[in-house]
């Protein structure tokens, strides 16, 4: 059974402050916890409380839940990867869960400008456990500039602009990509070379989790 101080630790995960403070995160569901590994501290099911419900976030809640260590990834870490996607303000956590993904399926380091919480259960969710396998980091908005300059390589800004770069042109090459939200674009003054992802006409604009995704595969197959 959980004590009621494990029930109160589960509880706070939902709150984004908690979570950085106690370095935990939730985690639902059988694969999940698979991907986790390591990571997990303890796992449970309705079995062990009267309260599960309460504790998970899902509407449909799974059948088992667990509380796990959030991984922590170095800037080096992030800067092994070749290619670099720098999220500028990207709030949805589905995108950004979903570009964690990507990132992982494709060998990439991704950093988090002033996004939605990586280790957020809706994000962690939408991750299917990249957020176990993927390098990130976090960084405020005011310390992109250096952190990118440190980085010492190309930098793109996946928009459509006149005179962008088109992807078909992109090689492999240690790059960063940066992408912003579909609302806003990208908000942080950061520069680059604008990169654009053709498309027919009759659609003003990808999703950006689908535009990082195109993205990342074409470079990856590239030499």
């Amino acid at each position: 059974m959980l004590s009621k101080a494990q029930e109160k630790l589960i509880r706070s995960l939902q709150i984004k402050k908690a979570r950085m403070g106690s370095g935990f995160l939730l985690l639902e569901g059988d694969n999940a916890i698979l991907e986790a590994g390591k990571f997990v501290e303890f796992r449970f099911t309705p079995k062990d409380t009267s309260v599960f419900d309460e504790l998970v976030t899902t509407e449909t809640p799974q059948s088992v839940a667990a509380v796990a260590r959030a991984p922590k990834w170095s800037e080096k870490d992030v800067f092994k990867r070749r290619v670099v996607v720098v999220l500028d303000h990207v709030q949805d956590p589905g995108n950004v869960g979903t570009i964690l993904r990507s990132a992982q399926a494709f060998g990439a380091g991704v950093v988090l400008v002033e996004s939605a919480d990586p280790t957020s259960p809706k994000v962690v969710r939408s991750t299917a456990g990249a957020v176990f396998h993927t390098p990130w980091i976090v960084v405020k908005s005011k310390d992109t500039t250096t952190l990118l300059a440190r980085a010492k390589r190309i930098v793109y800004r996946l928009e459509n602009r006149p005179g962008a770069v088109s992807l078909k042109k992109v090689k492999h090459e240690p790059m960063l990509i940066v992408v912003g939200s579909e609302g806003s674009g990208i908000i942080s003054p950061i520069i680059g070379k604008s990169l654009v992802i053709e498309h027919q006409a009759s659609l003003e604009s990808l999703n950006v989790a689908v535009a990082t995704s195109i993205a990342l595969y074409v470079i990856s197959t590239r030499t």
